[in-house]
C-alpha cells in the first residue's frame, strides 16, 4: 500500500477527530467568551474526559456569577459539584443574597447548600427567608393540637394561638436549630406567661404581655433564625381546671371515707361474730354446769348429806319458781286491744 495513502487517511482521522472535539466543545466555549467567563478550550476537555464533570452547568454557573459581578474560577464550582453541591442553586443563592445587600461569600453558600442537601430546606430557602421573614403559626398548621393551654392561677384554663415572624440567621443556620424548636419554645414562654397570671382575665386584658413575656426570654439563642415579632393571633377561654380538679379531689376523698368506713363496718362484724361465738360458748358452759346438778344431787342422796324430804323440798322450791316465772311472763304480756270492750 502507498506510505503517502496511509499517511493521508491518518490524518484525515486525527482531523476528523480534532473537528468533533472542538465542536462537542465550540458552543460551551463561544458562550463563556461571550458573556465574559472565558474557560480555556483544554480546561473543558479535561473537565469532560478527564473529570467527568458536566462542563455545560459548570460553565453556565460561572457566567451566572460573573454576570452578577461575583468573581469565581472554575476550580471553585467544580469542588463543590465534586463534594455533591448543586452549583446552579448556589451561585444563585450568592446572587440574591449580594443583591439584598447580604454579606455572604461563596465558602458560607457553598456550606449551606451541603448542609440543606436531602431535607426540605436549601440554601435558596435560607436566603430567601433572610430577605423577606417568615412566619410560624405556633402552635404548628396540622398538629394535634390547635392551640397553646394554659392555666392560671384561679384555676381558669385559657387557649393561645400566637404568629412568630422569624428571619434566617445566615452565620448560624448551619448546625443550629431549626423551626421545631422556635415553635417548642414560644409554646414554653406563652404556657409560663399564664401560669403566672393572677387571674385569667388578665391575659384576656393584655394579650400583648405574652409577645412581650416571650420576646424577652431570648427564644432564638442557638437557631438558625432571628424572631422579629411574636404576635397573639387568637385568645380564648377554657376549660374551669381548678373546679374539675377539686371535684376529682372531693370524689377521691369521698371514695377514701367510704372505704375506710367499710374497714370499720366490717371490723364491728367480725367483733360481733366474735362476741355471739363467746355467748354460744358461754350457754354450752352453762348447760353443761346444769347437767351436773342431778348427778350432785345424787352423789348427796347415797352419801347421805341430802335426805329424802329435802330432795321434795327442793323440788318443791324449783316448781314454785317455775310457776312464779310463769305468772310473772304473762302479767308483762300486753293485752290484745281487739278483746278490749
Amino acid at each position: 500500500m502507498n506510505p503517502s495513502l496511509i499517511i493521508t487517511v491518518v490524518g484525515g482521522i486525527a482531523l476528523l477527530v480534532i473537528f468533533l472535539i472542538i465542536t462537542s466543545f465550540l458552543s460551551v466555549w463561544l458562550q463563556a467568551y461571550a458573556s465574559g467567563a472565558p474557560v480555556s478550550l483544554w480546561n473543558l476537555v479535561a473537565m469532560r474526559w478527564l473529570r467527568k464533570l458536566p462542563h455545560g452547568v459548570i460553565v453556565k454557573a460561572r457566567i451566572n456569577a460573573v454576570k452578577a459581578g461575583i468573581e469565581l474560577s472554575v476550580n471553585e464550582i467544580e469542588t463543590h459539584f465534586m463534594a455533591g453541591g448543586d452549583v446552579i442553586q448556589t451561585v444563585d443563592a450568592l446572587i440574591r443574597a449580594m443583591k439584598a445587600g447580604i454579606v455572604m461569600d461563596w465558602a458560607k453558600a457553598c456550606t449551606i447548600d451541603l448542609a440543606t442537601k436531602g431535607t426540605e430546606k436549601s440554601v435558596i430557602e435560607a436566603v430567601r427567608t433572610s430577605i423577606n421573614p417568615k412566619i410560624i403559626d405556633c402552635p404548628q398548621t396540622g398538629a394535634t393540637r390547635t392551640t397553646i393551654d394554659g392555666v392560671a392561677k384561679d384555676g381558669i384554663q385559657v387557649k393561645v394561638r400566637a404568629r412568630v415572624t422569624v428571619r434566617s440567621n445566615l452565620e448560624h443556620y448551619v448546625g443550629s436549630a431549626q423551626e421545631e424548636t422556635i415553635i417548642a419554645r414560644v409554646g414554653e414562654g406563652i404556657v409560663t406567661t399564664i401560669g403566672s397570671a393572677e387571674t385569667y382575665k388578665w391575659v384576656l386584658e393584655n394579650p400583648d404581655s405574652i409577645s412581650k413575656n416571650v420576646l424577652n426570654r431570648g427564644l432564638d439563642v442557638g437557631t438558625a433564625f432571628e424572631i422579629l415579632s411574636i404576635d397573639i393571633a387568637d385568645v380564648d377561654v377554657g376549660e374551669n381546671v381548678g373546679a374539675t380538679l377539686q371535684v376529682a379531689q372531693a370524689q377521691a376523698n369521698k371514695d377514701m371515707a367510704q372505704a375506710q368506713a367499710e374497714i370499720r363496718r366490717a371490723a364491728a362484724v367480725a367483733l360481733e361474730q366474735e362476741m355471739s361465738a363467746k355467748v354460744e360458748e358461754m350457754q354450752a358452759k352453762l348447760v353443761e354446769a346444769q347437767a351436773q346438778v342431778p348427778l350432785a344431787v345424787a352423789d348427796a342422796l347415797k352419801s347421805g348429806n341430802l335426805g329424802v324430804m329435802d330432795y321434795y323440798r327442793l323440788n318443791n322450791i324449783q316448781a314454785d319458781t317455775k310457776m312464779r316465772e310463769s305468772i310473772s311472763s304473762e302479767d308483762s304480756t300486753p293485752e290484745d286491744p281487739t278483746k278490749q270492750g
